[in-house]
């Protein structure tokens, strides 16, 4: 298709060739005078032929010189692109103006003097919209921030009487939480949001949408999936009235790394990054930039499990040591269930015997209800037994009691009757 268009662009340009300068080419080969071949449309004919034949010398290269065009702007921010081709348009009107003069002579000036000033005011204006863009941000930031600035002066002198208040709070507020990937595809900042529990706005760089761009893009179909889930949570904020939302075309074209540049960006504005990744959050500490990590955030929100405590799981896979199962709780954890081998892919209920905090997480281990009841059967018979047992020999040793006081009231009774004898 694009062959297609290059050929279709030759061929126009080879008819407004043709129409242009065959005319002086037949005047100056004496062929002016003959009416068919002094002819715009049979000039505009033959510069299309010859020019749509030479179409196909320059078609490749033609094509491989847009493709590396159009991998540079992938490369580059939206933001980029849009200052350098505004300054861009603004530096051709500034040529076109100085040029109204020039264009009054009937010399050689008239044509070559307004086209060098196009060229020379054009890059500069470029120049000035892709190398300055971040003052020009800057700029459009600083002038929102002197609209609040009134009401935050009023703040701070209705806070006089208390010093420390007003101190922590410049000190300690930061008015823009920037979004990382990783927290962006994760997703659960869109809930976190709508809970109040994050100040100031989200800022959504457009080296972040980039990057999702690419990743999205991606040959790998799991990459690809969560680029995808990572645009469409965008949209989602994007569209959501109770999201104090914004974003910014800034970026640093001398960074290659998003990282670093999110960090860059936090510092100069004052705000503080939001994401999953750990080395980003290590990263952010040493450079004393405030740091938000939702996978902290939810390592201590999670509810601490008792031993004795009872639940209900799903046995997922077998698990590495003899007759053990897997099974994982809605907030992601792992559960060893004792002999649930046996109870694979089934909800079963169990009891918590102990529970183990590590880096990665926390792992609980338990046991199905039924084995603890088994157990408590077996004492509680064991108990009845012992009881049974000694209430027995209790009785034995009360029957044995009183047979021994027989015996004993009969001898003594036997010795009364021979004393009585002795006595007549």
């Amino acid at each position: 298709m694009r062959k297609i268009v290059v050929n279709i662009i030759f061929a126009l340009l080879g008819i407004a060739v043709g129409i242009t300068v065959l005319p002086s080419l037949w005047e100056i080969s004496g062929l002016a005078g003959i009416a068919f071949v002094n002819n715009g449309y049979f000039d505009g004919l033959i510069g299309c032929i010859v020019f749509y034949f030479l179409s196909f010398l320059f078609v490749k290269p033609i094509l491989e010189l847009n493709q590396r065009i159009e991998k540079y702007l992938n490369s580059r921010s939206p933001g980029w692109i849009i200052y350098g081709a505004g300054f861009l348009i603004g530096g051709l009107v500034l040529a076109n103006i100085i040029s109204i003069p020039f264009y009054m002579m009937s010399n050689m000036f008239s044509n070559v003097i307004p086209v060098i000033l196009m060229i020379v005011f054009g890059w500069i204006g470029f120049r000035m919209g892709t190398s300055r863009r971040n003052d020009w941000s800057n700029f459009s930031i600083t002038k929102r921030n002197t609209k609040t600035a009134p009401a935050a002066e009023k703040s701070d002198a209705l806070a006089s009487e208390g010093e420390v208040t007003r101190r922590s709070a410049k000190k300690d507020y930061y008015p823009y939480k920037i979004l990382d990937t990783s927290v962006v595809i994760d997703g659960r900042i869109h809930q976190l949001a709508h809970t109040g529990f994050l100040e100031g706005k989200l800022m959504i760089p457009d080296f972040v949408v980039h990057e999702l761009q690419l990743i999205s893009d991606s040959s790998d179909n799991q990459k690809r999936e969560r680029g995808r889930r990572g645009l469409d949570i965008l949209n989602e904020m994007k569209m959501d009235k109770g999201i104090n939302y914004t974003t910014t075309t800034r970026d640093y074209d001398n960074i290659p790394e998003v990282d670093m540049k999110l960090l860059k960006l936090a510092k100069e504005i004052g705000g503080a990054v939001i994401t999953n990744d750990y080395n980003l959050s290590k990263v952010s500490e040493f450079q004393n930039v405030q740091v938000l990590n939702i996978n902290e955030l939810a390592k201590v929100l999670k509810p601490m499990v008792l031993p004795g405590e009872t639940m209900t799981v799903k046995v997922i896979k077998e698990g590495t040591e003899r007759e053990q199962g897997v099974a994982y709780l809605e907030d992601g954890t792992m559960v060893v269930v004792e002999e649930g081998k046996y109870f694979i892919d089934k909800d079963v209920e169990v009891v918590v015997t102990s529970a183990l905090q590590t880096d990665a997480g926390k792992m609980i281990f338990a046991k199905p209800k039924h084995s603890m009841h088994g157990i408590q059967e077996k004492s509680n018979s064991k108990e009845n037994s012992n009881n049974h047992n000694n209430g027995g020999n209790k009785r034995n040793n009360r029957n044995n009691g009183n047979k021994n006081l027989n015996r004993n009231n009969s001898r003594s009774k036997r010795g009364e009757q021979r004393n009585g004898k002795k006595v007549r």
